[in-house]
């Protein structure tokens, strides 16, 4: 870099010293043809020779400063440089201009490339283009509706679907709905909805705003046959990204029926898709398509495929996905890594940690150790959460962050070691968050901690006192410890500020269809077999030992009208359909909208004994997989 600069210098006192023109500097090359240089070859020289690449007379200077520039690392440099174009060529010559611009604005020097481009003479299509895309490549939305408004104004100027495009994907960016309508009209304005490119960016953008039928409206209304499958994947996406499951895989339908061949992008959304709606089936439908397009050579699909079968529940199958992967990244690896932790297989979790950073030589991330950290939570594996908290930072240089703490205190909390967990919050070089001071919380409610308890609560109500669930949290506190005045207020406060929690609901699958319940559900046509069901169920796991915990019904009322109302939980109403659909050789697989009950959590332990059938039930926190009377998360959770 010194000789480069050095050459630099040494030219520009020839320019300021010699009345000759420039093409006497170089007679030796203008009437030879030397072997082209390669780029080392001219950085080793004591001072720029110049090769002509054609019979322009400045083109071998030209050639120099072009080398020069795109290894200038500062914006004194591209000075120097510059003020050689002012007085030697013309910006016109070998598109200099358009990348100085360019080279100014990677240096960050935004007035710099704007006096530059102003000055440009003739800028065309690229010239413009390359700075809006810069902009919006850059998240600057404001220098980029400035630069297309000169765009637009310009009378000699066409604007192209480029320009758009970089327009609407700034917008995207910066969530800016407003300025996204503008651009869309001067669309109209412009004949540019009738550019298939333009249109399947304004459908990405709608949807992205939340205005799905602003996306349709634009995807039905382009001809059939110009519609491409970059189109059919816009309108797939959008469904996926709004949670809108079955629209996403009727738009699917319907692409293969105007018989688009689909690709990543179509997999990979529809994957997306099916995490709002759970059907295993789909997914092992999705799972056949993907090998019959030959797709499962991409790691993106399959890891994505990977990472939807263990939030179904289905850790094995991830299992079988991830040993079909023949080169798998960091991306897949950490994905299976949460599986384990999702799974509560701590031991699992940490056996495989220690394999891919050993034998497959991956650098582990701060996503890699939260998920590890997890784990060893979900688990109650205190020692080795403390090993891996520690070796974190001291071996692999990974600088704990708010996850890590969280992840930390849970585990703490979980084990019962409250005081451990306070102190390490109180000696956090970072502030607590809601999850830091969450985890403390649930775990005093578990540990019955009062004291402590509310003052995690105080400090969550602090930070978000909108969230009906810090409230809920110190209010079963204080009645699990017969503190009903208490538990009163802050019911009360609740009421007061207009706050409340979601219903608890479950979901099981059956018959391709999710059927959801509620508590003390009567609502699904099978109802009378469904509680006949759970009450032959009930009587005989108490025939074997099982007895109600009803510290979770945090009601002052007598103690059987409390058996009564933890009877007919929403998750015991879905178990009891499970056993009635479902063969004894398949697990009964539910998912829940809140944290599962202890006294839920034992009737599944004891199910899972008397009828012998595997039980996996997925709450808010992780997979609880009951067999045989024991439960995969060890009574952590």
């Amino acid at each position: 870099m010194f000789r480069l600069f050095h050459a630099t210098i040494k030219t520009c006192m020839l320019l300021r010293h010699s009345p000759k023109p420039l093409t006497l500097l170089f007679p030796l090359f203008l009437h030879s043809s030397p072997p082209t240089p390669t780029y080392c070859s001219l950085l080793s020289q004591p001072s720029l020779q110049f090769h002509p690449f054609s019979t322009h007379p400045y083109h071998p200077f030209l050639s120099t400063l072009l080398l020069a520039l795109k290894s200038s690392s500062s914006v004194s440099f591209c000075r120097i440089i510059h003020a050689h174009v002012i007085k030697s060529l013309d910006y016109r010559d070998g598109f200099i201009g358009d990348q100085l611009v360019s080279r100014y604005l990677k240096m960050g020097a935004t007035q710099d490339a704007h006096l530059l481009f102003d000055e440009m003479p003739d800028k065309d299509f690229v010239s413009w283009n390359s700075l809006v895309s810069w902009f919006s490549k850059s998240g600057q939305l404001g220098y980029c509706l400035s630069v297309f408004c000169k765009m637009k104004s310009d009378s000699e100027l066409k604007l192209n679907d480029l320009g758009f495009i970089s327009v609407i994907s700034a917008c995207v960016y910066e969530k800016a709905c407003r300025e996204g309508y503008y651009v869309h009209c001067c669309a109209v304005k412009f004949g540019m909805v009738f550019e298939v490119k333009v249109v399947n960016a304004l459908i990405n953008m709608y949807g992205k705003f939340g205005f799905v039928e602003s996306s349709f409206k634009l995807f039905w209304e382009m001809p059939e046959s110009e519609k491409s499958v970059v189109s059919w994947n816009s309108i797939v996406a959008v469904c996926a990204q709004n949670g809108m499951p079955n629209e996403a895989f009727h738009c699917f339908d319907m692409m293969k029926v105007n018989r688009f061949f689909p690709d990543e992008a179509t997999m990979v959304s529809l994957l997306q898709a099916c995490e709002n709606l759970p059907l295993g089936r789909l997914v092992e439908g999705l799972h056949g398509v993907i090998f019959t397009c030959g797709l499962d050579e991409n790691i993106t699909i399959m890891t994505t495929l990977l990472n939807l079968y263990s939030k179904l529940g289905r850790l094995s199958d991830s299992r079988k996905v991830f040993g079909e992967i023949q080169k798998p990244d960091k991306v897949t690896w950490t994905a299976m890594l949460a599986g384990y932790a999702m799974h509560g297989r701590g031991k699992e979790a940490i056996e495989f940690f220690e394999r891919i950073v050993s034998q497959e030589g991956m650098e582990p991330d701060h996503v890699t150790f939260t998920h590890l950290l997890s784990a060893c939570s979900h688990s109650g594996l205190v020692k080795e959460g403390k090993y891996y908290f520690q070796v974190m930072y001291d071996v692999y240089k990974v600088q704990p962050r708010m996850d890590h703490y969280s992840c930390m205190v849970d585990l703490l909390g979980r084990c019962g070691l409250l005081n451990d967990a306070h102190e390490l919050i109180k000696n956090m070089p970072l502030e607590p968050n809601s999850g830091v001071w969450g985890a403390l919380l649930g775990a005093c409610r578990v540990r019955g901690n009062i004291d402590l308890g509310k003052e995690s609560a105080e400090k969550l109500i602090a930070l978000d006192p909108s969230d009906p669930r810090n409230y809920i949290m110190l209010s079963n506190m204080y009645s699990a410890a017969g503190l009903w005045s208490d538990a009163s207020k802050v019911r009360s406060l609740m009421k007061t500020n207009v706050l409340t929690r979601n219903p608890g609901c479950s979901f099981i699958e059956h018959g391709n269809k999710i059927h959801r319940f509620v508590v003390d559900d009567y609502t699904h046509p099978d109802s009378h077999r469904i509680h006949k069901k759970l009450e032959e169920v009930m009587r005989k796991i108490r025939e074997v030992g099982f007895v109600s915990e009803t510290e979770s019904i945090l009601h002052d009322v007598d103690e059987e009208v409390k058996i009564d109302m933890i009877a007919k939980h929403s998750e015991k109403i879905a178990l009891a359909y499970g056993l009635l659909v479902s063969s004894a050789d398949m697990p009964i697989v539910i998912m829940k909208n809140l944290r599962i009950c202890r006294d839920c959590h034992n009737t599944a332990k004891f199910v899972s004994m008397v009828e012998k059938q595997t039980i996996i039930i997925r709450d808010t926190k992780r997979f609880h997989q009951f067999s045989d009377g024991l439960c995969s998360c060890g009574d952590y959770w």
